[in-house]
């Protein structure tokens, strides 16, 4: 039997639900699902620019699963622009955080319920 998946931890949630080409109805493109936790590795690492480490951390999961839903997302959203389909976000294992950054001096994560400020931006 499988090991039970992880929640990860998310610090954003799109304001958009879905993103597709412009000039094709919805109903005549395929779907492709794009978790919410698929979308914070994107913002992570490609937005903010964090390294993998980091980005693991701020997520609580381990490098190697971090670097997996990375790479899910990025070809979600490589097969949505190539290929014209639209892409929606939802669902997934996560859980919404507020103010969650990691903290490098201490080598720790904040509280549980994600809401302990820290001074590092």
């Amino acid at each position: 039997m499988p090991r039970k998946v992880k929640c990860r931890r998310v610090g954003h949630i799109p304001r958009s639900s879905f993103f597709k080409p412009a000039g094709i109805p919805s109903y005549e493109l395929e779907e492709i699902v794009l978790k919410i936790e698929e979308a914070e590795a994107l913002r992570l690492k490609d937005l903010q620019g964090l390294d993998q480490i980091d980005c693991a951390v701020e997520m609580g999961v381990s490098r190697t699963t971090f670097q997996r839903i990375l790479v899910q997302a990025r070809l979600k959203v490589a097969d949505a622009l190539i290929n014209s389909k639209m892409l929606i976000l939802e669902g997934g294992n996560y859980e919404l955080v507020d103010n969650c950054r990691y903290h490098k001096q201490h080598r720790n994560r904040c509280g549980a319920d994600g809401n302990n400020n820290t001074d590092e931006e």
